[in-house]
């Protein structure tokens, strides 16, 4: 009877996916709508008609670095970046090395007397919008542990029997500072 067609119906709506839009490049603005959504403030600030996005987490201000444009106004990746001033010179690079030995989103590096923390976010190919939020919530939870390591690196190393380590984790608690985000 009738029951066959119906399963069949009901398989097919059952087999086509829920359509949504997908994100293959990405404005300001939807940006700016994800760090939202992870709970940031946001300012936006336009320079050279380019508009730079500024943002803090757990009180240390971070902004967003365009990558490739398809447009002016849209992008097919960004960085999220987060610099930090080391006071009185570097960071010991067992401090940084540890990090990437034990981390995989996000990225360090020194350049001079900054640190830089950085997560690379890809939209070519299609996201979706709850993937760019998920992304910054992500990177903010990144520069939480990457706080959390710099706190814990010396207390760790001292366990260990490790003196050069806990002198460099000492040092690398006291010389970090956040660069304000509007920097």
């Amino acid at each position: 009877m009738n029951t066959t067609a119906t399963t069949s119906q009901a398989d097919d709506q059952a087999a086509t996916p829920v359509p949504f839009d997908m994100l293959d490049a990405v404005t300001p603005d939807q940006v700016s709508d994800a760090i939202k959504a992870a709970g940031g403030a946001v300012t936006a600030i336009e320079q050279d008609g380019v508009v730079r996005l500024h943002s803090a987490s757990h009180g240390i201000g971070f902004q967003v670095l365009w990558g490739n444009a398809v447009t002016t106004t849209q992008y097919t990746d960004f960085t999220l970046s987060c610099p930090l001033r080391v006071q009185g010179g570097t960071l010991p690079e067992a401090v940084l090395a540890a990090w990437h030995r034990s981390k995989r989103f996000a990225r360090v590096a020194q350049h001079g007397d900054f640190v830089v923390l950085e997560m690379d976010v890809v939209v070519a190919g299609g996201v979706s919008p709850a993937y760019l939020a998920f992304a910054v919530r992500l990177w903010m939870q990144m520069m939480g542990e990457f706080f959390l390591h710099l706190r814990n690196y010396g207390p760790a190393a001292e366990t260990r029997g490790d003196a050069a380590n806990a002198d460099a984790a000492a040092a690398a608690t006291a010389a970090v500072q956040g660069v304000p985000a509007a920097a």
